[in-house]
């Protein structure tokens, strides 16, 4: 009888199994019950993207360009005063593209315009506050935005899938215990893991500090957590 009960369980959970694509199928088999479950972790993030763009526009291509070269020694100055090497900022693209005057019937050529994005990663939050608000100072580029992420994913992650195995496992132990069995060892287990990062924009904080003197609208605030979440699908044996 209690084979048969047991039988009956594995059966049910590869039923619910089947309504979910993105989960393994596997076949079922005697004495063995098959849990699924969802775990989490929250970390913190331990790197900053800051993104802005350095734009030119001149009459003529080297105007332009020479102006861009100009707010681009710039930024690598404000880096240096924050004891960042320039070199960690990275070139995302660099146009020189002409701007028109489409008023009358026939197109002008008005100015040319030089456009660069810039990303830099900083591990130390304190300097992008300082950063962000000397770019606007010196109102070097716009569109200035910051993001927080997770560098060292791997850990996080493994909390997440011990945290599922826990939930499976106990599921598991509940299902044993009602059918008057005892849980044995871990025969097969899949693993799948999430993470959420979310992006924070940053221009209003740089452009409102930088008007007024007044505190940025994220002063004192900690950078949003990141949600690491895992699926764990386990068997068991039964004894």
């Amino acid at each position: 009888m209690k084979s048969a009960v047991t039988l009956f369980v594995v059966l049910l959970f590869i039923a619910g199994l089947a309504f979910a694509q993105d989960r393994p199928t596997i076949t079922a088999q005697p004495n063995t019950v098959f849990v699924g479950a969802d775990g989490k972790f929250e970390a913190n993030p331990d790197t900053a993207l800051v993104q802005f763009n350095i734009s030119a526009q001149q009459d003529n291509s080297r105007a332009a360009y020479d102006q861009a070269s100009k707010a681009s020694e710039q930024v690598r100055q404000i880096l240096r005063n924050n004891g960042i090497d320039p070199a960690a900022a990275q070139i995302g693209y660099f146009s020189i593209e002409p701007v028109y005057d489409y008023k009358s019937a026939k197109r002008k050529l008005v100015a040319y315009r030089v456009n660069v994005s810039v990303s830099l990663k900083l591990k130390d939050f304190t300097k992008i506050a300082p950063i962000v608000q000397q770019l606007s100072d010196g109102d070097i580029s716009g569109d200035q935005s910051i993001s927080y992420t997770l560098d060292d994913i791997d850990a996080a992650k493994s909390k997440a899938v011990e945290d599922a195995y826990r939930r499976a496992r106990a599921s598991a132990e509940s299902l044993a215990h009602a059918s008057g069995r005892t849980l044995g060892e871990l025969s097969y287990a899949s693993v799948d893991t999430f993470e959420n990062v979310r992006p924070m924009p940053m221009q209003p904080m740089a452009r409102m500090s930088a008007m007024n003197g007044a505190p940025a609208p994220t002063e004192e605030f900690s950078p949003q957590t990141i949600s690491v979440t895992a699926h764990v699908n386990a068997m068991f044996a039964l004894k």
